[in-house]
Order: C-alpha cells, then structure tokens, then sequence
C-alpha cells in the first residue's frame, strides 16, 4: 500500500499545512503551475515528489518535470498532465492517449476547481486536486491523499484550506 498527496496549482505559494497534511505520504504528486523549484524541494523534503509543469512554469521547473507523467504505482496505471479537462470534456492534448492506453488514474489541474470522480465510459478514476496556492478566484483552498493498493484507490480524503 502506497500513501499519496496530491498538489496543483501552488503558484510558488507555500503553506505550511501542505506538510502537515502530506506527512506520513510516500509521495507527492504535483499536478503543474507549480511556480518555482523551490516548492519542488520544499516537497521533495516530505515524500517522493513526481510532478509535471503547467502552462505558467518558467524553465526552472520546466527543466526538470515533463508535460505528461505516465507511470505505474503498486500495480495502478496513473497519468498526470496539467491541462487535462474532465470526463466527457477532455483536453484535445490528451483526449487520444486517454482513449488509446487509459490510466487507471488520470491527475490533472489548471481549472483550480476541486474535482473527484469515476470516469464511467473510460473506467478510470479522475482527481483535480483545485488549486493550492493563492492566484486565481478561488475561496477555498485544497488538497487530496489517498491511498492505493494493488488497483484500488481508497480512504481519499480532501483538505479544505480557507484563506
């Protein structure tokens, strides 16, 4: 079993209760914007941090993520991207690869807007963790962990961050 904390749209905003939360995790995934590599590090101190860039990232962290992150979590498929839509509403960048080779697990971010759900026509499960930082219009901070075991995703829970 694998504990996962899940990131996104931190804008080089640092909280410290991203740590509290994310401790005890293995890893920490990133869903893009980012902001600095300073974040990146801050995190990497917590867990394993696995991360993609996002369309407002420098070269910073440009240098060391990738736009997609394909990999495999106990024996889950997981895909991570930055701009990726929602089910029925898929990003045009990613739309055939989803349809071709589907994750188990698609990660995304961007929209800033929390979003959890069982992509039925796909058979995956789909996570937009929100956003973590302070750009944008949202009222609401948040975060996600979840836990995986073989396939199964479990315990998910989502931490409100009210600014």
């Amino acid at each position: 079993m694998k504990r996962i904390g899940i990131i996104s749209d931190t804008h080089s905003y640092w909280d410290d209760r991203y740590a509290t939360f994310f401790n005890g995790c293995d890893e920490i995934w990133h869903a893009g914007d980012i902001g600095s590599y300073e974040i990146m590090e801050r995190l990497s101190r917590i867990a394993t941090l696995r991360a993609v860039y996002g369309n407002c990232d420098g070269q910073d962290v440009r240098r060391v993520t990738t736009e997609i992150y394909r990999f495999k979590v106990e024996e889950a498929n997981i895909m991570l991207k930055h701009i990726g839509g929602s089910p029925n509403h898929y990003h045009h960048s990613v739309r055939e690869q989803l349809l071709i080779e589907t994750p188990d697990l698609f990660v995304c971010g961007h929209s800033h807007i929390l979003k959890v759900m069982h992509d039925k026509m796909l058979n995956m499960l789909f996570i937009n963790p929100g956003a973590a930082g302070i750009q944008g219009w949202q009222n609401v901070r948040t975060l996600v962990r979840l836990e995986i075991e073989g396939k199964s995703f479990k315990n998910l829970e989502v931490y409100e961050i009210k600014s």
